[in-house]
């Protein structure tokens, strides 16, 4: 069963399974979801936990004794289990499987993972794990949904706001979601509950967005003209490497270009995009721009590359800061 971290607690008060397996890359939801599990097993008569850690000469032995020997006074217990690498390796990989198909049940399994890449989400014992137990992805909120979950966070204090200021909100968090939880907190302790104003929110609300290159990349592929300008700003702010910057936008110019060459000898847009690797959670956004652009375009853009590399090695006049910014808001929607 796979949920999402909004159809926990409606699962968890419905009744509680044997297994759960939180991972992803969002500290806060994945530390929310865990804890939400865990009060739940002690609401439920879970009266003893047992923390494994499964780090380098874990001993996975371990993991089998801890649900195999019940106390004398607690006859329901918690196994939390924590993976940080998200690697079990061999023995972890079929210690897990053996684990799962002898399931106690009078024992809760909680297993906690980091964000997990297509190849580890194929191996045989994280579909082990999915084919018996409940699966909650936790990854951080992309930035087009952001918006939505600040609107669900004021909700649960009793506060609202207008679209316009949770933009406003998701720029000034973007990347950061412990730090626009803490902002939202901040909100509920300044203001009483109703409706929050812009002037409120701007005034309490310092920049706390964690800038990067990939999402600069994200940006321009989307065409968020706004949403590109800031982030490069933020990046410019905090020193980045230009090198850097352009070696990111470079590399998906050039993904670009080879689906449209692909796509103009007659290949189908999906199977290019498939043949190429692109990401799972990126293919949508490079379909979405390789049908909007044309090929000529991705040639300009590339050469626009080109003279920035030349400016950033000091073989040509010109501004690089400027620079970058004109060959994003080549891909610019209109």
């Amino acid at each position: 069963m796979q949920l999402t971290c909004e159809a926990l607690p409606r699962h968890l008060a419905s009744g509680l399974k044997p297994l759960y397996v939180v991972y992803g890359d969002a500290l806060l939801l994945v530390s929310e979801a865990a804890d939400s599990i865990r009060a739940a097993a002690r609401k439920a008569g879970y009266a003893e936990r047992d923390t494994l850690i499964a780090e380098q000469h874990f001993k996975w032995e371990e993991l089998r004794n801890c649900a195999q020997s019940l106390s004398l006074f607690a006859t329901r217990r918690v196994v939390d289990l924590r993976i940080p690498s998200g690697k079990p390796g061999v023995e972890g990989g079929q210690a897990l499987q053996e684990y799962v198909k002898q399931i106690n049940e009078d024992v809760l399994t909680l297993i906690t993972l980091p964000k997990l890449d297509w190849t580890a989400q194929k191996t045989q014992w994280f579909c082990a794990l999915a084919q018996h137990g409940v699966m909650i992805c936790a990854d951080d909120v992309p930035r087009h949904q952001l918006p939505e979950w600040l609107a669900g966070r004021l909700g649960r204090q009793s506060q609202s706001t207008d679209t316009a200021t949770l933009d406003f909100l998701a720029d000034r968090c973007e990347g950061n979601l412990i730090a626009a939880f803490q902002e939202i907190q901040k909100l509920g302790l300044l203001f009483p509950a109703g409706v929050l104003s812009f002037d409120q929110v701007k005034e309490s609300v310092v920049d706390v967005a964690r800038y990067d290159i990939f999402k600069l990349a994200e940006a321009m592929l989307s065409g968020d003209a706004t949403r590109y300008a800031h982030i490069l700003e933020g990046l410019r702010a905090e020193g980045t490497a230009t090198v850097l910057i352009l070696w990111a936008l470079s590399e998906d110019i050039r993904l670009l270009g080879k689906v449209l060459y692909a796509v103009a000898r007659g290949d189908n847009l999906r199977d290019v995009l498939t043949s190429m690797r692109v990401r799972r959670d990126r293919v949508g956004l490079v379909e979405q721009t390789a049908r909007r652009l044309k090929f000529v375009h991705i040639e300009r853009a590339i050469g626009h590359s080109a003279k920035l590399d030349k400016i950033i090695k000091g073989l040509r006049d010109g501004d690089v800061w400027d620079e970058l910014l004109q060959l994003g808001l080549r891909f610019a929607k209109p």
